[in-house]
C-alpha cells in the first residue's frame, strides 16, 4: 500500500510540474505495476492463510470429536469390564454354593448308604433266623403228625381227632408286613391292608373284607393262620 501511494504521489508530482520525461513516466508505471503485483500477492497469501486457519479449525473439531469418541469407547470398555467382572464373581459364588450343596448331598447319600447297608444286613440276619425257625417248625410238625392217633386207636363212640395244624403257618394277626412280603410273597400294599384290618377271626375274612383278591388268598391260605 505504501509503494502504491508513493507511485501515485510521484505521478501527481510529475503532472504538477508538467515537465516529465518519458523515461520517468515509464518508471512510475512500472513501479505502480510492481505495487499492484505485490498487493495481489499479499491478498493471495492472506487468502491462503485464511484457508489454512479454516483447515486447522476443522482438524481441531475433528480431533476433538475423535478424542470424545475415544473417551466414550474407553468408558464403555471399562463399564463392560466391570459388568463382566461382576458376572464372573456371581458365577463363581454360584459354583461355590453348588459345590457346598453337592458335598452336603454326597455326605447324606453316604449316610443313607450306610443305613441301607445296615438294614440289609439286619434283613439278611432276620431271613436266616426265620428260615431256621421255619425249618425247625416243619420238623416239629412232621413229628406231631406221626404221633397223631389213628382212627382205630380212638376211643369208641368218638370221632377221630383231626390232624394238628402245622406250626409253620404264619399268624397274620401278629406278624409284620415285611415278614408277609418276605415269606408269603405279598405286595407292599396287600401286606399293609392285612395289617390295617386286623384282627381276623377266620382266614376267609381276607376275602370277605376285600383285603386281598381271591386269587392271592388261594395262594397263601395254607400258609397262614389267625390263631390268637
Amino acid at each position: 500500500m505504501r509503494g502504491e501511494w508513493t507511485a501515485i504521489v510521484l505521478v501527481g508530482a510529475v503532472l504538477a510540474t508538467g515537465c516529465v520525461s518519458n523515461k520517468k513516466y515509464q518508471d512510475a508505471l512500472a513501479e505502480a505495476d510492481n505495487v499492484k503485483m505485490e498487493l495481489e500477492k499479499t491478498r493471495q497469501q492472506k487468502s491462503a492463510m485464511e484457508q489454512q486457519v479454516r483447515t486447522l479449525k476443522e482438524l481441531n473439531v475433528k480431533f476433538g470429536d475423535e478424542a470424545q469418541a475415544a473417551r466414550d469407547e474407553l468408558q464403555r470398555i471399562e463399564h463392560g469390564r466391570d459388568a463382566e467382572r461382576g458376572a464372573i464373581e456371581g458365577r463363581t459364588k454360584e459354583l461355590e454354593d453348588k459345590v457346598k450343596a453337592l458335598s452336603a448331598q454326597n455326605k447324606n447319600v453316604r449316610q443313607e448308604y450306610q443305613d441301607v447297608k445296615r438294614h440289609n444286613d439286619t434283613l439278611k440276619s432276620l431271613v436266616a433266623r426265620y428260615q431256621k425257625e421255619l425249618k425247625d417248625r416243619s420238623n416239629a410238625g412232621a413229628s406231631n403228625q406221626t404221633a397223631t392217633l389213628t382212627p382205630s386207636q380212638a376211643p369208641s363212640g368218638t370221632a377221630a381227632a383231626p390232624p394238628a395244624a402245622t406250626s409253620a403257618a404264619m399268624n397274620i394277626n401278629k406278624v409284620s408286613a415285611s415278614d408277609m412280603i418276605l415269606f408269603l410273597g405279598l405286595k407292599q400294599d396287600e401286606a399293609d391292608r392285612i395289617v390295617s384290618n386286623r384282627p381276623y377271626r377266620v382266614k376267609g375274612e381276607l376275602v370277605a373284607k376285600n383285603v386281598v383278591p381271591k386269587e392271592t388268598f388261594d395262594l397263601i391260605k395254607d400258609r397262614i393262620s389267625v390263631s390268637p
